[in-house]
């Protein structure tokens, strides 16, 4: 046998290695991602059957932000996209930057193992399917960690993997198709350290700008390029739940769904926290196992008998009476765990994870290992950048909760001890610590738990403007909608209003008051929907408002209004939507829209509920200046409302601009002149206004033609320097002269002839009935003759004449 010299072998090139440190990173990396996206826990002692991420990944709502505050301006809209799929919406060659933004439990977490998911097994349709690398990336484990490739190379990959930080750093150097997905930027640890420096600059487009980045926070980055796309989750609606509970629950068991189902609607206080798709699959599943489940008062009795369902799933699973009885002692041992949780929670940069060896000094070994079991505390692997003689990475243990309402939950009860043994103002100055916005169960959690500490802290809400959040922590208190329901009356006997600047918390508050009241027959006055409108309706047939909040039909409410910002077009197809929200509240008597949206001119008459017009529903669109119109039912057209015939109208048409606005600007002028309503003015901005040679009709822009308008009384025609034919002027003021009312036609920045055409003088013509009827005909004007000036037109020779000071 012959032995070769390998000092003559071929060595491979140097892009043959580079090529070959490319597969095995992929290789490896859908191995890891497949340890992650395999281990779904959907509650936290369920450990013995764990689910793969597709088995249980079910699409919530979501929406993008376009306009300015696409880069984190104030002014935002969201549109609603019909399929997470178009999150990811990668233009070719063109890196971008996603900001994917919710609430705790939402399903950041759980969208992004879905993406690794179809990274790793190559689905068809995939918005990955042609990326090279997916780099996946828990922001909260990177405590000490300076750069993108030493995060890859120690939580990424096994310890026998070949591949050296060098290596891993020419490979994201070298290859264009990366995404790299950060999750949970509001749980970075070296956030605000010059360690997390890298870190921002990645999302900021400084560092990596050839990748594209994905980022998951409950909150925007101080930093963010203002290329950005910003997507926002909203939660569960109807048919998402019904799609979890039929695929991960009991399959397509018609009467176990509807069991579900209808323990979900036995139980109105838990509708805002099952919109939370985490909480609401605890809720599918505990109600699917419990052959009794009760009804609950309160949210804080919804996890108080939740937590007491882990309990008694341990103490059924251990067996032993010792082991028991040891159980039910830690079950009321919670001082220190407690005040752990409380401590994290008050700082200004929350800390929710911490170092075992800590905790266990802190809480005892054996209540830790109690509350482990439970899988309320869960332990993660934190590498850090110490060796071993081996030459691998050393490694520690972080604690943290299963998730951050569980920490809320355990620290409301240091909570209201403090509540308890503090005066006014030392609580009032503790409480400033807890932000409403972000802590919301844990206000109410404590004020549910002890009702002692639930009225002072009730009393500091109402004197700092929590009034609507103090009602929902009353009802905490109590679980008895009977103690709060005049409270309640009062509210709802008002415009109810929400409006785009609310808080989530507002929003959230206001939206469980409603529900609160229909559940109870409380009529609601008014609902007012002010820029605060999403989309017209989710596909479980409610409103989506900005941020995410969802307005379900209300039996008891009888009028809803809204307001919208300049030119929010409302389609057809989301009209009928609407009307048909409309039709499932049961005693709604109207609807009414202000000009700030541009509805549908015609809603097709057999898509509206027939409902409507036996229960005699009005739907009002206010145009804002003295005209109201009311929606035929029978017709789908818009009339005049009859209580403002009376009114008088002015309306501005122009050249571009959204053209259904100027349709319904045009559409205006046919009503009003159709009901005999007076129009004061109407000014037309145009460089081409045409009437037709007969004057029947006047074209503003291609297809919007104005009739004849008898009760038009003066005509403004702004013509930006244009100079107009014999035929245009001839047709413009025959036009003039049949509109019966008009006591002025004025025109600015207009070239036309000095003389105007004979045709104009016969008898019965434009200018004679014009001079019967003393039309002022003036404006700036610019002939062959002259320059631009104010001029008047002699009615009786044609002649356009300086008009005197």
């Amino acid at each position: 046998m012959t032995i070769k010299d390998p000092t003559t072998m071929p060595h491979p090139s140097k892009f043959e290695q580079e090529d070959e440190h490319l597969k095995i990173l992929a290789t490896e990396l859908k191995l890891t991602y497949k340890a992650l996206y395999e281990a779904i826990q959907p509650i936290p002692y369920i450990r013995d059957k764990l689910y793969c991420v597709d088995k249980v990944f079910i699409e919530g709502g979501s929406e993008v932000c376009v306009g300015d505050g696409t880069s984190g301006g104030t002014e935002t809209s969201w549109v609603r996209l019909e399929s997470y799929k178009e999150i990811y919406a990668n233009p070719p060659g063109k890196p971008v930057r996603l900001i994917i933004q919710a609430d705790p439990g939402f399903g950041k977490t759980t969208q992004t193992l879905q993406y690794t998911f179809n990274w790793s097994t190559g689905v068809k349709g995939s918005p990955f399917a042609d990326v090279q690398l997916l780099i996946y990336l828990r922001l909260r484990q990177l405590r000490g960690i300076g750069s993108l490739a030493v995060a890859v190379r120690r939580y990424l990959l096994p310890k026998t993997c070949q591949l050296k930080v060098a290596d891993i750093r020419k490979i994201l150097e070298n290859t264009t198709s990366v995404a790299i997905i950060l999750d949970g930027w509001d749980e970075y640890p070296e956030m605000y350290t010059e360690l997390g420096h890298y870190m921002s600059d990645i999302i900021s487009a400084r560092a990596s700008p050839h990748h594209d980045v994905i980022l998951t926070t409950r909150y925007l980055p101080i930093q963010i390029p203002k290329t950005a796309r910003r997507v926002r989750l909203t939660g569960f609606d109807d048919q998402a739940r019904d799609q979890y509970i039929r695929r991960a629950v009991v399959g397509d068991k018609d009467e176990a769904v509807e069991q579900i189902k209808q323990r979900l609607k036995d139980n109105p206080v838990l509708a805002d926290l099952c919109q939370v798709p985490l909480f609401f699959v605890m809720f599918a599943h505990l109600a699917h196992e419990k052959e009794e489940f009760k009804k609950f008062r309160s949210v804080t009795d919804y996890l108080s008998f939740m937590i007491k369902c882990f309990h008694d799933h341990l103490r059924n699973k251990e067996g032993d009476r010792n082991v028991n009885s040891q159980c039910r002692e830690y079950e009321g041992l919670l001082q220190e765990l407690s005040a752990l949780a409380y401590e994290g929670l008050s700082k200004r940069n929350q800390q929710i994870v911490w170092e075992k060896e800590g905790v266990i000094r802190r809480l005892g070994e054996g209540f830790y290992e109690h509350y482990k079991r439970l899988g309320l505390l869960i332990e993660e692997e934190v590498i850090t950048d110490q060796t071993t003689a081996d030459g691998s990475y050393e490694s520690t243990t972080d604690i943290r909760f299963y998730h951050k309402l569980f920490c809320e939950w355990y620290a409301a009860y240091h909570l209201a001890e403090l509540a308890v043994t503090l005066d006014e103002a030392e609580l009032s100055w503790e409480l400033r610590k807890l932000d409403p916005y972000d802590l919301q169960y844990l206000y109410r959690f404590a004020c549910g738990l002890n009702p002692a500490a639930g009225k002072k802290i009730i009393r500091y809400l109402q004197s700092n403007g929590g009034e609507k959040f103090a009602v929902l922590c009353i009802l905490e208190q109590t679980g008895k909608v009977d103690d709060i329901k005049e409270t309640i009356r009062k509210l709802c006997a008002d415009t109810i209003l929400i409006g785009v600047q609310d808080t989530k918390l507002l929003q959230r508050s206001t939206t469980q008051l409603l529900d609160i009241a229909s559940s109870n027959k409380i009529p609601i006055a008014c609902l007012h929907l002010n820029r605060c409108v999403s989309e017209a309706v989710t596909a479980g047939g409610n409103i989506l408002l900005n941020p995410g909040r969802q307005v379900p039909p209300s039996s008891t409410l009888q009028t809803i209004e809204f307001t919208g910002r300049s030119r929010d077009d409302i389609s057809e197809e989301k009209m009928i939507g609407l009307l048909a929200y409309a039709e499932k509240c049961q005693q709604l008597k109207k609807m009414t829209f202000d000009r700030g949206y541009l509805l549908p001119l015609f809603v097709p008459p057999e898509q509206i509920p027939p409902s409507l017009k036996t229960r005699n529903i009005e739907v009002h669109y206010d145009r804002g200046n003295g005209l109201v119109c009311r929606l035929n039912q029978a017709e789908g057209r818009w009339v005049v409302l009859e209580s403002h015939k009376a009114r008088a109208v002015s309306v501005g048409l122009r050249h571009g601009g959204n053209r259904l606005e100027q349709e319904w600007n045009a559409q205006e002028l046919r009503l009003a002149s159709a009901a005999g309503i007076p129009i004061d003015r109407v000014s037309i901005e145009s460089r081409s206004p045409v009437a037709d040679q007969s004057g029947s009709s006047l074209t503003i822009r291609s297809q919007i033609t104005l009739p004849i308008l008898c009760t038009l009384q003066k005509l403004d025609i702004r013509a930006h320097d244009r100079r107009m034919s014999d035929e245009e002027v001839v047709g413009i003021l025959r036009y003039s002269a049949k509109c019966s009312a008009l006591t002025e036609l004025e025109f600015n920045n207009l070239g036309c002839p000095k003389t105007l055409p004979d045709c104009l003088h016969e008898a019965g013509s434009a200018l004679t009935i014009l001079r019967s009827r003393n039309v002022k005909v003036h404006g700036g004007i610019r002939t062959e003759y002259t320059d631009m000036a104010q001029q008047v037109l002699d009615l009786r020779s044609g002649v356009w004449e300086f008009k005197d000071d």
